[in-house]
């Protein structure tokens, strides 16, 4: 069975008119999910993370900070993209919650996998700086708490947002326990994730796509780059950062995926899973800024993970 984690408070981040990162994204995720294709979903509510599992992945004076100047009122601006309000701070910290709560649903086996929708963001989130929308890295800090609570010893994060997710990149450089791999958009924000961006042990992957690739080479880019590293590694656990911004319709991008794209990648990385991880794999929303691109990329992501029972199944 998959899991599905969200939270009324992740509505309550409030950002700026015009916001490409608005509570609409969360609402059009929440609507198609509760169509009857989606009622066999175990749907819970995301619990509210502690700053104990933040600090296993950013630097505790840079959380202190940001719990300080969270607002009672009106928005403060972090960068000129990415700023709180009122329940920015309770959001933040479900999203930390969501993810590590999906991950001990996973790990002791009481579901297949898991989709924790949940805002804002998360994988621009650096050690010690917010940016890019996002405050703290839900996936990165769910990986370490697996580590922590089951002892796994290889974690991977597979992210096919069409940003780069710079923040993973630099909470896991030097990790040779966690293998981050990235396709994105490039140039494009922030700027980062080079294919020579490799980390201190080899476990940075990074497959840049450029401007109108579309489906077949971001296919290509997981067929031949990601998905050989992935195996060579064998991670015992798989963290999805699952942006549908490369979507074709996507406002802030241009690398024209299709919801189908969305749906092969996802079955690719269950196929990875069922060989080295036992199934489990935990995706956490990330970007995705056109409603109707983000309602179908999702459709198809959650469509496939649901299908890990009958494939179990299947292969029985």
């Amino acid at each position: 069975m998959t899991l599905l984690l969200t939270h009324p408070a992740c509505l309550e981040h409030a950002t700026p008119p015009g916001h490409p990162e608005r509570a609409d994204r969360l609402r059009a995720v929440n609507q198609v999910l509760a169509q009857d294709r989606f009622n066999s979903l175990v749907r819970g509510e995301a619990p509210e993370g502690n700053l104990d599992l933040v600090t296993l992945c950013h630097n505790e004076h840079y959380v202190g900070e940001l719990r300080h100047i969270a607002p009672t009122s009106g928005l403060i601006y972090i960068d000129g993209d990415t700023s709180m309000s009122p329940g920015t701070w309770e959001a933040v910290m479900r999203g930390v919650g969501g993810a590590v709560a999906a991950t001990d649903a996973v790990m002791s086996g009481a579901h297949h996998n898991a989709f924790v929708a949940v805002r804002p963001p998360g994988h621009h989130a650096e050690i010690n700086k917010s940016m890019g929308f996002c405050f703290f890295d839900n996936v990165a800090i769910a990986a370490r708490h697996a580590q922590r609570k089951y002892g796994i010893a290889r974690a991977a994060i597979v992210d096919f947002d069409v940003h780069h997710g710079n923040g993973t990149q630099d909470i896991f450089w030097a990790d040779p326990t966690v293998m981050y791999c990235s396709t994105h958009q490039m140039p494009l924000f922030p700027g980062t994730g080079a294919s020579g961006e490799r980390g201190e042990h080899d476990t940075i992957v990074n497959a840049p796509l450029a401007s109108e690739d579309g489906g077949p080479k971001f296919r290509a880019a997981f067929e031949h780059i990601i998905l050989p590293q992935l195996r060579k590694f064998s991670p015992e656990l798989i963290m999805i950062s699952a942006g549908f911004d490369a979507h074709y319709r996507d406002p802030l991008a241009s690398l024209n995926l299709k919801a189908e794209d969305f749906d092969w990648v996802t079955r690719k990385l269950m196929d990875l899973a069922e060989t080295t991880a036992g199934g489990r794999i935990v995706s956490v929303l990330e970007g995705g800024y056109d409603l109707q691109g983000l309602q179908e990329s999702v459709a198809a992501h959650v469509t496939a993970l649901m299908g890990a029972e009958s494939r179990q199944t299947t292969s029985a």
